[in-house]
């Protein structure tokens, strides 16, 4: 039986940050294509994603490119050409939101159904298997045992389960938040979310009453699954993905590196797993994820419910404490570090909670010691005057340390593939044998003849030396074989060509032994949706989508909120986070509670931000709370480029 791979996948804004993405161990990366990729800000060249897939080739690592966002009619003409160039740069899949995309002249290249696809029943993960998805993303919020359920309803030779281990958490199920655009217009299903879920917010009782201000209880922490990996793989996950295609390179060269590590330490303890790529990484180093931005950390709820998942004072990085403030000057502030062996350094970003437990920022421009080790004197960028609250005593947090910044700059990592080098002793003259760890082979031949060495061992030293020079390459000897007569001198003009042709010729064997993923073939006939009835959360958005879920059994299909059917209050949000769980409001944690039992009800909820109000419901029989609002006026009338409209109630039975 075949090993199950596990494949890492990684996060990439630009083909920078997925080169060096690859290069910190990732097995595969996600990148957007120059549209459609639900993320506005991190668009990318064909070009680009080109020489992302070349470079990621030669470890045998993967590219997928995001093309998740809902399409309207006029859009799918320029999506169908841009998947085929995808696929003629060498992507190896994409990943999709709008079932309209199976409805269209495709490329034979591998689906992915994204996050969006709101995957959390083991009926839905089964239908888009049996529709022809190849791996599933499935929604943040299941539990370990509702994971596994999933897994226990897939063909795994057909289809494989994707999790998000690491990074921003939406409050929201993915792909059922309306809230961004019935206030501004901007679609989050469109890749142009408002972020409404970080601001903070006034929360009210059903009678009024203000039971939380200026909190923002929208907010969550940020994803860490680093101690439930081991857990997630005998759930059935296979691919551990990394959110941030808007984090910059220090992020990605870090958490990538962070969960190589903590995976290969998994590999070596268990046999039936496999890594998904090639070669071993070494790190210049030390990684860590509370170095990058964070708001603090969750595994939400993959053991399930958790009490602290929200970032409710603030959606900022809160960092990590480094000391207290001894004295607040006129230009300057002096801290006492927690560790006298702690360094603090010109450009740092330091912050602290005011009294109002806001986050205030401290930049630092000039940081100097001040007597003794771990005092410091250092020296705002902004004037002392603006630091709100700021006095003696206040504990202050690193969250910039541009010592790490620095280093995550230059050359961080080196990964190679380790390979057996055979220099063999012929008729003609000498040939080297190169063979990597995935069992590719090449060889190169020096003909001539040979000239015997006059000393034995530094011929054989300088041999091995000079075929071991392989640092300008991708791969790393581990093992340098000499089957050889008698000791022969052969001078390094001859050995590095011999060892550079061997070497091209591996790369030129393992380019030409390398496959695409197979596309899915869809289950004949089609296989029927789990549900008849598709309201707006469906977000069907075009007709080649409609036209899918009607060829899959859909009887009644309400076209997406962005068609602006939707006129009067609707879930703007459905999630599994609970406002009233969080503020110790849940009629199920009252249960047993002498004296409060039967006083709490799942009364709705208001919040408020500025003139923007929303009502909470709470929906106790699944846990899941929805934030109901309508859409703006001036929102309504700024009519969608392409309409749609769909039949909204069941169509009448032919006779």
């Amino acid at each position: 039986m075949l090993p199950h791979q596990i494949e890492l996948l990684s996060p990439a804004r630009d083909a920078d940050i997925g080169i060096e993405a690859v290069n910190h161990g990732a097995d595969a990366i996600y990148i957007g294509g120059p549209s459609f990729g639900a993320r506005t800000s991190a668009d990318n060249r064909v070009q680009d994603i080109a020489r992302v897939v070349r470079h990621a080739h030669r470890f045998g690592s993967r590219v997928y490119v995001t093309m998740n966002t809902i399409l309207r009619d006029d859009e799918l003409e320029g999506a169908r050409k841009l998947a085929w160039q995808l696929y003629d740069a060498g992507a190896d899949a994409l990943i999709i939101q709008d079932m309209g995309l199976l409805e269209i002249d495709l490329p034979p290249i591998q689906l992915h159904a994204s996050t969006q696809t709101d995957i959390r029943t083991p009926e839905k993960a089964r239908f888009l298997q049996d529709a022809g998805l190849s791996k599933l993303v499935l929604a943040r919020e299941l539990t370990l045992r509702q994971i596994a359920a999933i897994r226990d309803v897939l063909d795994a030779e057909r289809c494989q389960i994707e999790f998000f281990i690491h990074g921003a958490l939406c409050v929201a199920y993915s792909g059922q938040c309306y809230v961004s655009h019935a206030h501004t217009g901007r679609s989050a299903n469109r890749g142009e979310c408002s972020q409404a879920c970080r601001l903070p917010y006034e929360v009210k009782d059903s009678q009024g009453r203000i039971v939380a201000h200026d909190k923002h209880v929208l907010s969550m922490k940020d994803n860490n699954q680093s101690d439930n990996l081991r857990e997630l793989i005998d759930a059935g996950a296979r691919s551990f993905k990394i959110e941030g295609r808007y984090k910059d390179m220090g992020y990605v060269k870090n958490i990538t590196a962070h969960y190589r590590v903590l995976f290969d330490q998994i590999l070596e303890e268990r046999a039936e797993l496999a890594r998904a790529s090639s070669g071993r990484c070494t790190f210049g180093f030390t990684p860590g994820p509370d170095q990058n931005f964070n708001r603090e950390f969750t595994d939400y709820f993959v053991q399930g419910r958790q009490e602290d998942i929200g970032a409710f004072d603030t959606p900022k990085n809160p960092g990590r404490p480094i000391g207290w403030v001894t004295q607040v000057g006129p230009h300057f502030v002096e801290l006492e570090t927690d560790d006298p062996a702690t360094v603090v350094h010109n450009g740092d970003g330091l912050c602290y909670l005011d009294l109002h437990k806001e986050l205030v920022g401290l930049q630092i421009n000039r940081a100097e010691p001040a007597g003794r080790p771990g005092r410091w004197r250092v020296f705002p960028k902004d004037a002392i005057e603006g630091l709100r609250h700021l006095k003696r005593g206040t504990v202050v947090n690193r969250n910039r340390d541009m010592d790490w910044v620095r280093a995550l700059e230059k050359k961080s990592a080196d990964r190679r593939i380790g390979v057996w080098m055979r220099l063999d002793e012929t008729a003609e003259g000498l040939t080297l044998t190169v063979t990597d760890e995935d069992g590719h082979c090449a060889a190169a031949t020096l003909p001539g003849a040979l000239e015997p060495a006059k000393d034995a061992a530094l011929a054989e030293a300088r041999l091995r030396e000079g075929l071991a020079r392989l640092g300008e390459t991708v791969f790393a000897p581990i093992e340098i074989s000499l089957q050889l007569s008698q000791p022969w001198f052969v001078p390094a003009s001859l050995i590095n060509p011999l060892r550079r042709d061997a070497i091209a010729a591996l790369e030129a064997a393992r380019a030409s032994a390398w496959q695409r993923l197979p596309r899915a073939t869809p289950v004949e006939p089609p296989v029927s949706y789990p549900e008849d009835t598709l309201t707006y959360l469906a977000n069907v958005f075009n007709h080649k989508a409609r036209d899918f879920y009607a060829r899959h059994g859909v009887k009644v299909i309400a076209s997406a909120y962005e068609s602006h059917e939707e006129e009067g209050e609707v879930s703007l949000m459905i999630t599994k986070h609970c406002v009233r769980f969080s503020l110790s409001l849940c009629p199920k944690q009252a249960k047993g509670v002498t004296g409060v039992q039967g006083t709490i009800r799942a009364e709705p909820m208001s919040i408020t931000h500025g003139n923007e109000k929303l009502t909470l419901r709470f929906d106790c029989k699944p846990c899941e709370m929805h934030v109901v609002g309508r859409i703006k006026p001036a929102v309504m009338q700024a009519l969608p480029a392409s309409p749609v409209k769909f039949y909204r109630t069941r169509p009448p039975i032919a006779a």
